[in-house]
């Protein structure tokens, strides 16, 4: 196994002291001593509901070959492979600047209100394809999990994507000034944490803190198709970087043109100066469209192929919770669900209605069902941003509607007499067994909603009963 850092480099990056250490070196950096490389160094991170000091010792049975500890917690592991630190999250922060310092790969940084994870999932996946390619895993994009992302950088990397999340003021810039990117793509600008914030201006400049970590030459690739352009166009001019954008508008740099989408996938037309590029998707909706157009864009000034990228995209699957089709059963009558159960904002829940608007039951005479949870950390908007969905969730064509958490509840007077309501619940674990009760094979459901609502309990319940079949 390679090495990422010899255990002298990460003494020399952190400060720390080393002791009962006989391994000369470390294959990664993990805060999961359930789930980590072997030979990796275990870092003992302390959260506001768990302390990594606890699980030090099935680390290093698990395979860790040290762990990073604080200097307060050191005596309790005495007699184990430690290296101490006064603080462990500043010691994975200065790890993650001695791997940022020794690239000299292409990094690109990823930001937005939505579609942060599956436009990262398809810039790494055309980046891959081109070289050696470092990606933030899963949803690792707060203040430990970008500089773990940061600190599992491999010298030998030729291209690193890494996502950047925040749901308050001033949390991207530190984090951005960690990755130092030579391209900065923010997605779109919603109200997603709204409720931590005065007004979307707010959030737009919020996001244009990843600037502030650009490379000199460094690029911000911008959607258009949003009302807070205008904001990050400024703060990445002010940091002299050179503006790409992309999206629906008509002056998009990379415009999407004569989109088509259906229970099949999508396709479109992407216009670049004089160039015209034919794109199809398996993953259905405009928005997945916008976020292919935005890997397009970023690969675009990577130098990768255009061949290459097209051939990336086209394979492209969502991810699990984030709009992932899945056909379950019969091949010939299967149910169709489309599993958005990860989270769920204002933008993503219309796009994601958008999508179900477009969708057909797999066979004739089955049905069209919508299991829709709240939408979390809207603050004191909440019911008004909620009530605003009504006329997209009339739209979205369903026969039945189930409605989970106490904001979609109130829902159920505005849409009664217009969509079957099937049941109502606090979550998705109260929800589940009436939602099972009234599928099919032939129907089609989507499930969306803020994780906190535990709408994954529902498409967990619908895979079981109903064998999975092929990830569309």
């Amino acid at each position: 196994m390679s090495a990422l850092f010899s255990i002298a480099e990460l003494l020399a990056a952190t400060g720390g002291r080393a002791e009962n250490i006989s391994a000369d070196h470390i294959s990664g950096v993990s805060i999961d001593s359930r789930a980590l490389k072997a030979r990796a160094l275990f870092v003992a991170i302390r959260g506001e509901r768990f302390d990594g000091h606890r699980f030090v010792g099935a680390a290093i049975k698990n395979g860790a070959v040290a762990a990073l500890v604080s200097e307060e917690n050191a005596p309790k592991l005495a007699g184990l492979p430690l290296i101490i630190v006064p603080d462990t999250l500043m010691g994975l922060v200065d790890i993650a600047k001695a791997a940022r310092k020794r690239s000299r790969a292409k990094i690109v940084a990823i930001t937005g209100s939505a579609g942060k994870t599956t436009t990262k999932e398809m810039v790494a996946g055309i980046l891959e394809r081109a070289g050696p390619t470092h990606a933030s895993v899963k949803s690792y994009n707060n203040h430990w999990g970008v500089p773990l992302m940061v600190a599992n950088l491999a010298e030998a990397a030729k291209f690193a994507v890494f996502e950047i999340g925040m749901n308050h003021p001033c949390e991207i810039t530190p984090l951005a000034k960690l990755v130092r990117p030579d391209l900065a793509l923010v997605t779109n600008v919603g109200v997603a944490h709204i409720g931590n914030f005065a007004n979307i201006d707010e959030i737009a400049e919020a996001k244009a803190e990843i600037f502030s970590g650009l490379e000199p030459g460094g690029v911000a690739i911008l959607n258009a198709d949003h009302a807070q352009l205008a904001i990050l166009v400024t703060a990445a001019k002010a940091r002299r970087a050179r503006v790409i954008t992309y999206g629906f508008a008509a002056d998009a740099d990379m415009r999407i043109k004569n989109y088509h989408g259906d229970e099949n996938g999508s396709s479109a037309q992407i216009v670049s100066g004089d160039e015209k590029i034919e794109i199809g998707l398996v993953a259905a909706g405009s928005h997945m469209m916008a976020n292919a157009a935005g890997a397009l864009a970023v690969a675009t000034q990577l130098g990768v192929a255009r061949a290459t990228s097209l051939a990336a995209l086209a394979a492209f699957a969502a991810p699990a919770g984030r709009g992932q089709t899945v056909r379950l059963g019969p091949e010939k009558n299967p149910l169709l669900l489309i599993d958005e159960s990860y989270n769920a904002n204002p933008s993503s829940m219309r796009a994601a209605l958008a999508v179900f608007a477009d969708i057909a039951p797999p066979v004739g005479g089955g049905q069209k069902i919508m299991v829709v949870g709240d939408m979390l950390e809207l603050g004191q908007q909440s019911q008004k941003l909620h009530e605003a969905l009504c006329a997209d969730l009339r739209l979205a064509g369903a026969d039945k509607i189930f409605l989970a958490g106490p904001y979609m509840r109130r829902l159920a007077g505005l849409l009664e007499g217009e969509i079957a309501i099937g049941a109502m619940a606090e979550t998705g674990e109260e929800i589940k067994d009436a939602v099972m009760e009234s599928l099919a094979y032939g129907d089609a459901v989507m499930v969306k909603g803020s994780k906190g609502v535990g709408l994954g309990k529902v498409v967990l319940a619908i895979r079981e009963r109903f064998a999975a079949g092929q990830v569309s």
